[in-house]
């Protein structure tokens, strides 16, 4: 029997909804989650809680809570790369950073011609190594997430680190406030959200698609707009095996499929800005909510790089 954590829309839904299934609250506490990855490898879970300056684990082998970094220059979005380490988006460093293996830091990414970042927000790795991630103005806008400062660029993109080389390219320069980011499955299209409504009352609550070009290296054209918000605004999202999108909303979590129609929903009793396959079938979503991580399984997988 279906429950009520989940909310058909299209009847295509239902074939990821499992019976008996229930949203879990795993932890409380929090000002403002954001930025869940999954570490296959300790079976663990980090998250960002930004105004308290910390990374939070949850342990999936006994469902602990602690913390795993305090403080943790007001970081937002997580990834990891092919290699295991951990990539982070740091709001009060204004930097996309990554733990090495030994527990060390390295600055990937920290100006863009000369200029500071604004403070980067959500990031992406691909399959060729290369790190992809947004940088809107949210943690220099004022001091509750990063530290409040005028932007040095002047403008808010979406960019590219080459992961041979580590230079820095802008790839998307039409947003207002690019946000959270994901890959297709075959990686043809990089799906991002503008989340510009936030600081214009017309402003943009969309999700956009663009198509990679020959080399893979950056986008063609402006992009197509996929979908917009229809409760609160999108946030961070995250993309299945068969290329539905997963997006944190105003009311919980959207799932659009790939043409952007909008096919079910997570009920979840918080806003929720971004979400992460896990488990150690990856059929298991993670979902940040304002002050909370909550889990629900679903009858599919999160989409992972392409085999050569």
């Amino acid at each position: 029997m279906l429950t009520e954590s989940f909310e058909i829309i299209d009847p295509r839904f239902a074939r990821y909804a499992p019976g008996n299934v229930h949203l879990e609250r795993l932890a409380s506490g929090c000002r403002w989650s954001e930025g869940p990855v999954y570490l296959p490898a300790g079976r663990y879970l980090l998250w960002s809680d930004i105004p308290n300056n910390r990374v939070m684990r949850w342990d999936e082998t006994d469902g602990s809570v602690s913390v795993f970094q305090s403080p943790s220059a007001n970081a937002n979005g997580h990834t990891l790369d092919r290699q295991g380490r951990v990539i982070s988006c740091e709001h009060l460093g204004r930097c996309v950073s990554r733990i090495e293996h030994d527990g060390s830091r390295t600055v990937l990414a920290s100006h863009f011609k000369g200029q500071r970042l604004n403070s980067p927000n959500d990031v992406v790795v691909k399959s060729d190594d290369s790190i992809w991630f947004t940088d809107p103005t949210y943690g220099i806008d004022s001091d509750y997430e990063g530290e409040a400062a005028p932007s040095q660029i002047g403008a808010s993109h979406v960019y590219r680190i080459d992961g041979r080389t580590g230079q820095i390219q802008a790839v998307v320069e039409n947003m207002e406030k690019p946000n959270g980011l994901a890959f297709s499955p075959d990686e043809k299209y990089l799906y991002v959200v503008d989340t510009g409504v936030s600081h214009r009352a017309d402003g943009p609550r969309d999700v956009r698609r663009y198509a990679l070009s020959g080399d893979a290296r950056s986008v063609q054209g402006p992009g197509h707009l996929l979908a917009s918000a229809t409760v609160g605004l999108f946030d961070g999202l995250r993309v299945d095996v068969d290329g539905n999108l997963w997006l944190g909303a105003g009311d919980g979590v959207h799932c659009l499929d790939p043409q952007g129609d909008l096919i079910g929903k997570i009920r979840v009793p918080e806003v929720v800005a971004n979400v992460c396959f896990g488990g150690p079938k990856r059929n298991r979503l993670f979902i940040c909510g304002t002050q909370s991580l909550y889990s629900i399984y679903v009858r599919t997988c999160g989409a992972t790089w392409p085999t050569a």
